[in-house]
């Protein structure tokens, strides 16, 4: 690591910013054919440069290596029998290949002339290929009302892209065709942000670095890998010869203000927040030149404060008090470009983040846990990427490096060296938890990336190719409380006692009796971090020919290779070839047709294999029952044993011992041999297919106007090898009649298993052991997804008007038979009967915005978002259990699929009502003088206080996804609501 960053510090000036293609189309306007050999320009005034091309027999210039920036614009100068013409600005995103025509008239005519497309602006044709991608630029992004300025937030009003479902409180909140999650990929100027453990951003960038967002859904270039999903790619700020920036504060007074609701929120983490929430945010952006022409800067920092109140609420103790937390955000941005010369640019980017989630005690409507067992969840991520960009003859290419880091310390404790105790009254009641959180999460991934791409141009061809090398560092601190839990109960004196002292809402461990009853005592048996390197190799060839001025062919080929796609075999998946194919034919200046077909190959999710080390053990026992599973033909008959285990997390419980006296870790070591789990995994010893999709897309695009765009795109995925788990030891499978209800036991479900279970042994070989589990858990890659949709899009932008809007109409399906990494059938291992809707399925999704200019320097936005019904998974209610056919798997995370159905249900087979939300958003500029202003902004979030039981983001589990009962039943319980009407009012100092 000291050598990688003695070489950061020798490259900052040899490494540069990406450069993009900006190609031009130049055609008659009486004729509407090409014209060969006119010469046009590219300038860009902030940075006062300038470029000129030749147009070739196609009428076709290609300036080539340009910085992702705004403000260029195409010039004509005009000759003999041509009128000069010039473009609207034109704002070039990274890595974009970004397309604009020129339509010149006679030098003699007054007929049109103006270009075919508005530039500078969304409203635009494709012309050059087939990807099929939306994006949204700052000014757009600054108008849209957004809370606690998370990008995020605004990526829901993009076609194919809904607001996630996900499985734990920070799950990333996007789904982009109807995928989980976890599956999207973020970039930021083509370099990768994944937080690979789970999935998600490591650095959540702020609205105030962001140039523009890019999302592409289909069609995308072979240069994009490592996701069957979507790509989110952020094109950060930079700066130019002007000196610009922004100082603002925003504030959200929560409650005191907001419509009512009885239902928790949720805080920009994920995490539930309720009584005396406030939001407070501040920060500062400037750009300019630290040389003119030369060298530019940008920097960005952004905080965010939340308030929140929780209760804690133990009458027996005498205690009932507001427990006051906060979360902090913090984040630091900065980039800086070199220009040495017109082939050769350079720039450093990077971001830092820093951020503290509270879980200070108490709870949302009352709880028990003391603050001395808080702690805060911290999610910090440093990123620094070296970009180089040159160009030479008929080449250009690129050569990158990233390195970062992300930390997720999911617990970090108040009381890092003390127990938990687990308080009980004289009625077995829970009066308190107190000391430590009782487990440990700590997540470290140290990453680095390599990117070289290269591109070589000839009169109709752009041949381009790049390889990439991703090589993450994982660390996991995990499992049970290293000082150790424990569970002890208190007489009737002892409670007085604690009650009488005035403790209050301090009680901690010094506080108890040291008399107290212990009922049980565990400790984690391997207080130690573990992980391995996750290396992903990456290559990929792509020709984008123009056949004709009229038809575009773009062929390419993709490779991926994923180490950990090894697990417990000897080999892993080598055969990822990505075949990409697509076309653009002009139908006519106004429209073209794009269409295209390929494969896109995911990575392997990290926590996928970090999950069967961390729950996996080397015990002579469970290796004992993993040979008979060899044995019985359940595993293969070439499995290697030790390969597929490892020495993992476990805790041995012991009782009958004193308060605070137990023994440590090492003194129970004897223990692990002999410990029962009702579940331990293995790695796979057939290795992990990496998931994939084959991708369709057909589209039209139709520009009726300079200023308005219509398309249509129609969209097929078919998602193959995707992730879920199988249960080696399974129950056998146990249909149940919907009209006779019979309820099997978990010992008669244990009776059935291959290896049956008996109190916790089994006799194996004619040996009782008990250091094995109920169930081995393996990740397998046997699932299957399809997503169907139809996407109709209008925009329109200003022009010379006073108004602007979208409008979207998606028309989806998506089906699948597995959600997740930690997908389980509810019967055994039957997956056929799990294919259902999707828990991001959405059949309708419309999305409009209508930005409104009644007088300079006012804007009046309105933002629509209306969504049919979320899935509903219907379980059992009202037969004492939720695991009717007594397999042990019905837990509280019942969505993914670890509960049984209510007899007669399929999986999500019934839906929630539609959700409808407005937004409002009112901004007013002052000029105070020259270019400096001050912005007045105020927010309403839900205008019409509806209150939506689907469509928002949210934990499934805590959803109203999960019902009990029958969909006939009409059984309805009501555990959230999307937020209520909310206030946002910001000021804004720009100069």
């Amino acid at each position: 690591m000291k050598q990688f960053f003695l070489f950061l510090l020798l490259s900052v000036t040899t490494f540069a910013v990406a450069q993009e293609d900006l190609s031009v189309t130049i055609i008659d306007f009486k004729t509407q054919q090409a014209i060969a050999n006119v010469e046009v320009l590219l300038i860009n005034s902030s940075r006062n440069s300038s470029m000129q091309q030749i147009s070739n027999s196609q009428g076709k210039v290609t300036f080539r290596g340009i910085p992702a920036l705004d403000g260029y614009q195409v010039i004509f100068e005009g000759t003999a029998v041509y009128a000069a013409q010039k473009s609207d600005l034109i704002s070039v995103r990274s890595n974009q290949a970004a397309n604009v025509t020129l339509v010149l008239a006679a030098k003699d005519s007054n007929e049109l002339n103006e270009v075919v497309i508005t530039q500078g602006a969304t409203a635009k044709i494709n012309r050059r290929d087939a990807e099929v991608s939306f994006e949204m630029k700052a000014a757009e992004i600054q108008e849209i009302p957004v809370e606690g300025r998370d990008i995020t937030r605004v990526l829901f009003r993009l076609p194919n892209v809904s607001q996630a479902t996900g499985f734990y409180a920070e799950a990333p909140n996007v789904s982009i065709n109807g995928a989980s999650s976890g599956y999207t990929s973020y970039l930021i100027d083509g370099l990768d942000n994944n937080e690979r453990f789970l999935g998600g951003q490591k650095f959540a960038i702020p609205s105030g670095f962001v140039k523009d967002i890019t999302v592409l859904t289909n069609n995308f270039s072979a240069e994009y890998g490592l996701t069957g999903s979507g790509i989110i790619n952020i094109t950060p700020r930079s700066g130019s010869n002007e000196t610009t920036g922004e100082v603002f504060f925003i504030t959200r007074p929560g409650p005191s203000i907001d419509g009512k609701s009885s239902f928790a929120q949720r805080d920009l983490s994920g995490n539930q927040v309720k009584n005396g929430f406030a939001r407070y945010q501040t920060g500062v952006g400037i750009g300019g030149a630290l040389v003119k022409d030369k060298t530019f800067y940008y920097f960005n920092f952004e905080h965010t404060t939340d308030v929140k109140d929780n209760l804690l609420n133990v009458p027996q103790l005498g205690v009932t008090e507001t427990v006051r937390g906060t979360n902090t955000f913090d984040y630091f941005s900065t980039k800086i470009d070199q220009i040495w010369n017109p082939n050769f640019n350079s720039s450093l980017r990077a971001n830092v983040g820093i951020v503290d989630v509270e879980r200070q005690g108490g709870g949302l409507d009352g709880g028990s846990t003391f603050a001395s067992a808080g702690n805060t969840q911290q999610r910090n991520s440093i990123l620094l990427a070296l970009k180089n960009s040159y160009k030479f003859g008929n080449f250009s290419g690129e050569t990158n490096v990233q390195y970062s880091r992300f930390r997720w310390n999911y617990a970090k404790p108040f009381n890092p060296n003390s127990s938990q105790v687990t308080i009980l009254g004289v009625n077995d009641e829970t009066l308190g938890v107190i000391g430590n959180p009782g487990y440990v999460f700590d997540a470290i991934e140290n990453t680095i990336q390599i990117q070289q791409k290269v591109k070589y141009y000839t009169e109709n061809h752009t041949f381009k190719a790049g390889v990439n090398f991703i090589r993450g560092d994982h660390q996991l601190f995990g499992g049970g409380n290293p000082v150790g839990n424990y569970r002890v109960k208190l007489n009737q004196n002892q409670i007085d006692v604690i009650k009488n002292s005035d403790v209050g809402g301090a009680l901690n461990v010094k506080d108890i009796p040291l008399d107290a009853t212990v009922l049980n005592y565990n400790v984690e048996l391997r207080p130690a971090s573990f992980g391995t390197n996750q290396d992903i190799y990456s290559a990929y060839v792509e020709d984008l020919w123009s056949v004709s001025n009229r038809l575009n062919l773009v062929l390419g080929l993709r490779y991926d290779y994923d180490n950990l796609s090894k697990g417990g075999s000897d080999k892993g998946d080598f055969n990822n070839l990505a075949p990409r194919f697509n076309f653009n034919y002009k139908l006519d200046n106004s429209s073209s047709l794009r269409g295209g077909y390929g494969i896109s190959y995911d990575k392997v999710n990290y926590a996928l294999y970090s999950d069967a080390l961390q729950q996996n053990t080397t015990s002579s026992s469970y290796k004992l029952e993993l040979q008979e599973l060899k044995r019985l033909g359940i595993l293969p008959a070439d499995t290697n044993i030790d390969r597929i285990t490892y020495n993992g997390n476990l805790a041995a419980s012991v009782s009958g011992v004193d308060f605070l006296l137990g023994p440590s870790a090492t003194d129970l070591q004897g223990q692990r041999e002999n410990i029962f789990s009702n579940e331990r995994r293995i790695l796979n010893p057939n290795g992990y297919k990496n998931s994939y999709s084959h991708e369709f897309a057909l589209g039209y695009q139709l520009q009726l106007s300079d200023e308005r765009l219509f398309f249509v795109d129609l969209v097929h995925n078919r998602g193959e090898n995707l992730s879920r788990l199988r249960n080696l030891n399974a129950a056998a499978e146990y249909s149940i009649d919907p009209n006779n209800v019979v309820i099997r036991t978990p010992a008669e479900a244990d009776a059935t298993r291959p290896i049956p279970i008996i109190n916790g042994s089994a006799t194996i070989n004619g040996q009782t052991v008990t250091g094995i589990a109920r169930s081995v858990i393996v990740s397998e890659n046997e699932g299957k997804s399809r997503y169907y949709a139809m996407s109709f899009n209008y925009q329109k932008t200003k022009g010379t008007d006073n108004y602007t809007y979208r409008l979207n109409y998606t028309l989806s399906s998506s089906k699948n038979d597995t959600d997740g990494i930690n997908f389980r059938a509810s019967d055994g291992n039957n997956y056929a009967n799990e294919w259902g809707p999707s828990v991001n399925d959405r059949t309708h999704n419309i999305n409009g915005i209508y930005s409104y200019y009644p007088f300079k320097g006012t804007t009046v936005t309105l933002a629509g978002l209306l969504q049919s019904g979320q899935p509903i998974n219907r379980i059992p209610l009202g037969f004492g259990t939720t695991d009717l056919n007594g397999d042990g798997a019905s837990f509280s995370d019942a969505y993914q699929g670890n509960s049984d159905r209510f007899p007669g249900e399929s999986r999500n087979n019934d839906r929630l009502p539609w959700s409808t939300t407005f937004d409002l958003g009112v901004q007013h500029q002052i000029t105070i003088a020259g270019n400096n202003k001050i912005e007045l902004r105020a927010d309403i979030f839900n205008v019409f206080n509806a209150e939506n039981l689907s469509g928002y983001s949210n934990n499934a589990t805590q959803s109203n996804q999960i019902q009990g009962g029958s969909s006939a039943s009409g059984l309805f319980t009501q555990r959230n609501a999307s937020p209520p009407r909310q206030f946002q009012f910001g000021v804004r100092y720009l100069f």
